[in-house]
């Protein structure tokens, strides 16, 4: 089954690899002015082109290292409009960042995490398919706005490499009880006109070192404080973030998007519970420093909810009601020997074939499927909403019970969808459990990864040579 899974997005807080995708979320525009400033840096100075600015463990930051990324950073928030943070500031940011981005890639390596060529190619097709370009278009593309396309697939597999350390050292580790899951439903099975809330919220994170001693708490509170003036007196939160924040957000500003409560630290619900938007919470202490947080905004989440009970009965917990559709697919995959217009080309013979009543839809799912439900003649189960890709679902709910979609692209193929039954019911007790044990882990990966990711940089060897280039 694990084929199929990626079509089966579960809810997940990616915020600790917000950093992987960030590398995503440039515009091809950008890259290409950044790539010829970093030339014309390197042509210009080529003796400093390759000075030593950092050394992490046995592996160094070289000053053309260095400037690639930090006229990337200064491209892409330029962009963004308003002013830059002090230049000094945000070269400090990214320094700090280069360093435990090369200390993880070096664990990864030591502990045996390796991208081979068949998973990284696999990410670049998903890529291009992202920006809807075939491979040689996306590699054209790139090349055609001044990036090397071996240096950029290089870039990918260290960010994929980086991802699975984390999985492994983070995600694979984090545990929720039954007994968490029961408080969990507990605290938020409230009446119905309690609906859940969803944060917007940025912070600036000032780390403090694992076992810090007194004089370094001291400095990073210092630290903080210094911050917080600023921003009383007037200073802009991202512009401050993007020069002080040790967070991994801090080069985006701070932002942590919108997230449900369950889905925020406690601490952070709890700081933010009395703010009105733009207001700025008083410093929040965690174990992994000093956090200042800036409440951009918070909604109420829209929720379907159903009340048990009648005239005279006591009143029920609300309990979420939602739509479930009963359906069956026929996948056919794009991949380097079925093109996407063979894909759709053959669905839609098989499509002419179900409306000649020629075949049933479960006899050519047998025959044509490409992944596991092709063995239960294409039958999916019940879905809930979000269960599948937005493709997807938009598709079958728009399908009326007994009939064939035309041929549906997704980011896996192309389907035809058949709709054999639709309900609406109260979530499952089983769903309910599963739903919150999610929260729960999202909750405390996210704290883990900030706890994990502190250690990283704290046990790696770090020598500055900055004073030796001057």
């Amino acid at each position: 089954m694990s084929h199929i899974r990626p079509m089966f997005t579960i809810q997940k807080s990616f915020q600790h690899a917000k950093h992987a995708l960030a590398l995503l979320g440039l515009t091809c525009g950008v890259m290409a002015s950044v790539q010829a400033q970093g030339q014309a840096a390197a042509a210009a100075q080529p003796r400093l082109a390759d000075a030593i600015i950092v050394v992490v463990n046995n592996e160094v930051i070289t000053r053309y290292d260095f400037l690639e990324r930090y006229k990337m950073i200064e491209a892409r928030l330029q962009s963004q409009g308003g002013n830059l943070p002090p230049r000094d500031q945000l070269q400090r940011q990214l320094l700090e960042r280069m360093i435990v981005e090369r200390a993880q890639l070096q664990q990864a390596k030591e502990t045996g995490i390796k991208i081979d060529d068949t998973m990284l190619d696999r990410a670049m097709g998903r890529i291009a398919e992202q920006n809807k370009l075939s491979m040689p278009e996306f590699r054209k593309r790139l090349e055609e706005d001044g990036l090397v396309y071996a240096k950029f697939r290089n870039e990918i597999r260290d960010e994929m490499a980086i991802q699975r350390l984390r999985e492994r050292e983070v995600d694979n580790r984090v545990q929720v009880s039954d007994a968490e899951i029961d408080a969990y439903m507990a605290a938020h099975n409230a009446p119905a006109a309690t609906a859940p809330q969803e944060l917007h919220i940025a912070q600036i994170l000032i780390r403090v070192p694992e076992n810090a001693t007194q004089q370094q708490l001291a400095d990073s509170k210092r630290r903080a404080d210094e911050v917080v003036a600023q921003l009383n007196a007037g200073a802009d939160f991202t512009k401050l973030a993007t020069a002080y924040s040790d967070g991994t957000d801090g080069l985006t500003g701070g932002e942590l998007g919108w997230r449900s409560a369950d889905r925020l630290p406690q601490l952070f619900v709890d700081a933010t519970a009395n703010l009105q938007d733009g207001q700025i919470a008083p410093i929040v202490k965690s174990g992994n420093g000093f956090h200042i947080l800036k409440l951009l905004g918070r909604r109420t989440q829209s929720v379907l909810r159903a009340q048990d009970g009648g005239a005279g009965a006591a009143a029920a917990p609300a309990v979420a009601a939602v739509k479930q559709t009963h359906a069956s697919h026929i996948l056919i995959k794009v991949n380097q020997v079925v093109s996407a217009a063979e894909a759709r080309r053959k669905l839609l013979e098989l499509k002419q074939r179900l409306d000649n009543k020629a075949a049933t839809f479960e006899e050519l799912a047998k025959l044509y499927s490409n992944d596991f439900s092709a063995a239960k003649g294409g039958d999916l189960g019940w879905i809930y909403p979000g269960d599948t890709v937005p493709e997807f679902e938009r598709a079958m709910d728009a399908l009326p019970i007994g009939q064939v979609s035309e041929p549906i692209e997704s980011p896996f193929g192309y389907h035809l969808i058949l709709v054999t039954e639709r309900k609406s019911d109260d979530v499952s007790q089983e769903r309910q459990r599963m739903i919150a044990r999610q929260a729960i882990r999202e909750q405390k990966v996210e704290e883990a990864t900030q706890d994990w990711l502190r250690q990283v940089r704290d046990r790696a060897y770090v020598e500055y040579r900055l004073d030796d280039q001057q």
